[in-house]
């Protein structure tokens, strides 16, 4: 979603933040139990309070789980290693269960390669 339909606020309430990403509230309640990088705050009445950041965040939530089809562990994963690239903690991504295949198939070729040229 454009950050152009964001309206710019300090805090959205979590009616406003369903409402935006077009989520029900008990998803973004759960949500909140299950990714830790998503804790709005709380006002004294006891109110959620969504920052810009958390609102960008259940967006890229959105994204990972109903549009990539992720499950809660991969997209927890991802945000994970994107916080990482992000602070710079991780230059390089933890490789993909994809890559390492690549790399096992790249070992084969070069072993039946051998094998071949010793014939």
């Amino acid at each position: 979603m454009p950050t152009a339909e964001i309206p710019d606020k300090l805090y959205y309430k979590i009616g406003e933040v369903a409402a935006i990403a077009r989520l029900r509230t008990s998803v973004l309640r759960f949500w909140e139990t299950e990714f830790p990088g998503l804790q709005p705050t709380k006002s004294k009445t006891g109110q959620r309070l969504y920052s810009r950041k958390d609102l960008e965040t259940v967006l890229e939530l959105k994204q990972l789980l109903h549009g990539e089809k992720l499950t809660i562990a991969g997209a927890r994963k991802r945000l994970a290693r994107r916080q990482k690239v992000a602070t710079g903690e991780g230059s390089e991504p933890e490789p993909t269960a994809s890559d390492e295949l690549r790399k096992v198939i790249a070992d084969l070729r070069e072993e039946l390669r051998k094998i071949r040229d010793s014939l």
